[in-house]
């Protein structure tokens, strides 16, 4: 019954990924909280459960994602070169940094970064690129990929809220911007599960059926759906105006954000 809960979740998390064209974290980490809680897991730890398993699922989503942008030549290669190894460091750290936060603070950050996310979505008139600029130094890339790694690491996301707009800022196109992205969620999803699983291993409740905080029934089902129908999400996407699907995600994110900042407050 268990097994079916994830599969469930996996379905409608790959879903609404491929309908309005963004990775599942956001989607994944509330509805896993709701579901953790009401199957009694200690709440200390259910927050970073979510994070964790959300993250451990972004790698095999992204793994697909990236093939497939790859066959079109859209991935920078030179440019994630550039970001990986602050990607890998900085989602490792913030996994540590978010394992020593308190559930309801998490709550509360990942609830306004939702918001943030949902206003940017909304009022977002198309962006205009300005491809005169440069993408700065090596050093400032590794940076930059730092702070992305570890913020997508306490948000429990593969980064795409971060990076498209960061490469945008310096000059690189939407299409190679969002496949860049793609790939780079993989370093981050990969070292941020990772850190989950390390740092969960001083968890301070027992959690059965886990590696750390990542939940092994949760990431297997949630894997295995959400790969099959991101697919099917985005072919309904090609359907319907990209306007519509931008608000109705944005609506979707901001009922998100106000839950778990009411959940963090109260």
């Amino acid at each position: 019954m268990e097994l079916i809960i994830y599969l469930a979740i996996g379905a409608i998390a790959g879903f609404t990924a491929g309908l309005f064209g963004v990775g599942g974290g956001l989607i994944i980490v509330p509805i896993l909280f709701i579901v953790f809680t009401q199957m009694g897991y200690d709440p200390t730890v259910i927050m970073h459960m979510a994070l964790g398993t959300s993250l451990a699922t972004i790698v095999v989503t992204s793994i697909s994602s990236v093939m497939a942008h790859h066959k079109k030549g859209a991935v920078l290669w030179p440019v994630f070169k550039n970001l990986a190894p602050g990607l890998v460091l900085g989602s490792f750290f913030g996994a540590g940094l978010a394992s020593i936060i308190s559930g309801p603070m998490l709550q509360l950050i990942i609830g306004c970064f939702a918001i943030w996310v949902a206003y940017r979505m909304f009022s977002g008139a198309n962006v205009v690129v300005d491809q005169s600029k440069q993408l700065p130094s090596v050093p400032a890339q590794l940076a930059a990929g730092s702070g992305i790694g570890v913020a997508s690491a306490i948000f429990g996301i593969g980064g795409g809220s971060l990076t498209v707009p960061y490469l945008n800022h310096h000059g690189v196109v939407m299409q190679k911007a969002v496949a860049t992205s793609a790939a780079c969620g993989l370093p981050i999803a990969l070292a941020g599960a990772f850190g989950f699983m390390f740092y969960g291993q001083k968890a301070p409740a027992e959690i059965e059926n886990a590696i750390g905080y990542v939940h092994v029934y949760a990431f297997i089902g949630i894997s295995v759906m959400s790969f099959i129908t991101a697919k099917v999400g985005a072919k309904v996407a090609h359907k319907l105006s990209a306007a519509m699907l931008k608000k109705c995600f944005a609506a979707l994110l901001t009922t998100v954000g106000i839950y778990f900042i009411y959940q963090g407050v109260f």
